[in-house]
């Protein structure tokens, strides 16, 4: 019987770097180094090859997080993903995108096609503009939300530093995200 042809997955993350890296708004870092961390995954060394992304290629995923600014991040993350299919033998490749969630509380996770409503997420929006209709699976991290939806206060909520608690739920998740990306 002829064998499966093994999926190859960037499992990509954006968020913000320098300053707002331990945000909220850069949960899907977090979590992503988490993951390397427990998948004794060799550390993230920057690629100008991949969009200038840090890369830490393992066994089963490569991982790849953005080292730009959120809103921006669709150019580094399409640069990655054209180069990451460049360097397949003709295998099936995939690409994930994790980023944090507003509309989960925090550590909760939900996957989506990429297709999928942006909801006003930016990063996503800059994804999406850039990846014109290749087809992507999303998986959102929750930070939780504040009361308010006026734009300053979520701006002030998602680029605040996590609390230890939030830090502790959002990595806590990395066992389900692992499981979900074995599942592809």
């Amino acid at each position: 019987p002829q064998m499966a042809t093994p999926v190859r997955l960037l499992v990509c993350s954006i968020g913000n770097p320098g300053p707002y890296l331990n945000t909220l708004h850069s949960a899907g870092h977090t979590v992503l180094s988490a993951l390397a961390n427990a998948l004794s995954y060799p550390s993230f060394q920057k690629s100008r090859a991949h969009g200038n992304g840090l890369v830490s290629a393992g066994s089963e995923f490569t991982l790849w997080q953005s080292s730009s600014l959120m809103n921006v991040s669709g150019v580094g993350l399409t640069a990655a993903w054209q180069q990451f299919q460049k360097e397949g033998r003709g295998e099936d490749a995939r690409l994930v995108v994790v980023h944090d969630e507003l509309e989960l509380a925090p550590g909760q996770l939900k996957v989506k096609s990429g297709s999928a409503s942006t909801r006003g997420h930016n990063g996503l929006k800059s994804i999406n503009g850039l990846l014109r209709g290749t087809e992507y699976t999303r998986i959102g991290v929750g930070i939780g939300r504040p009361e308010s939806r006026e734009p300053d206060v979520v701006a002030g909520y998602v680029l605040r530093k996590m609390s230890a608690q939030e830090r502790i739920k959002v990595e806590g998740c990395v066992g389900k995200v692992e499981m979900e990306l074995r599942r592809m």
